[in-house]
């Protein structure tokens, strides 16, 4: 069962709308980096089911999330069939991601009320899944399309919500340029996590693009 409501998962999104994508097959150094995104202010984590070893590493995350990080929101993302969106809500998954939409996943996260997260480019796609009850629509690739392309979304789908994920780097000219176009939040995953071995720097740097964030939301 997840232990946050959709509702509650949405506001923590929105409020803290820096979201790191990761994936390591090494559940105690996965251990170590949620520790130092949480530690520098990150509140939703997305683990990717990347490898044959996401679920026995979520699994462990996820014991380690409610002991270690309460207020942390943790997800998986890359799930494309109903039965993996399944399993992993069953693990714990408090939210779903995909890079794509498909109908199966969305109905699965329906019926277990839990946010669903899938990923979408042109207009149609975004109002398709936005229809198929999308919590958020996930901009993927975002580096083919860029901020100006978000910024022309927003004429004809002002209410939306849109992440974007994919050509988004920890820069305050990048993050000012995605946030000025009108995302509600961002994944970022490799750029995020350069030379991530020491935790205590990557905590140190995910606060100062936190507070860029905040300072960007005034």
């Amino acid at each position: 069962m997840p232990r946050h409501t959709p509702a509650a998962t949405l506001a923590t999104l929105l409020r803290h709308p820096v979201v790191p994508v990761f994936y390591h097959a090494d559940a105690a150094y996965a251990q170590r980096i949620v520790q130092a995104c949480y530690t520098g202010g990150i509140r939703v984590f997305e683990f990717v089911n990347r490898g044959e070893q996401a679920m026995t590493v979520f699994e462990q995350l996820q014991g380690f999330v409610q002991q270690q990080c309460p207020d942390m929101v943790l997800g998986i993302g890359t799930i494309y069939k109903a039965q993996e969106a399944e399993e992993f809500i069953a693990a714990g998954a408090e939210f779903v991601v995909q890079p794509l939409a498909t109908a199966e996943v969305a109905e699965v996260c329906r019926a277990h009320d839990i946010p669903w997260l899938p990923g979408a480019m042109t207009p149609t796609e975004i109002y398709n899944a936005s229809q198929q009850g999308a919590a958020v629509v996930k901009i993927f690739p975002g580096n083919v399309v860029g901020p100006d392309y978000v910024k022309a979304l927003r004429g004809p789908m002002p209410e939306t919500k849109l992440m974007v994920t994919g050509g988004v780097e920890p820069t305050r000219e990048s993050l000012s340029a995605w946030f000025g176009a009108g995302v509600n939040a961002v994944g970022m995953g490799s750029q995020l996590f350069k030379n991530a071995d020491d935790t205590d720097a990557l905590a140190a740097r995910i606060a100062e693009l936190m507070q860029i964030v905040a300072q960007l939301g005034k």
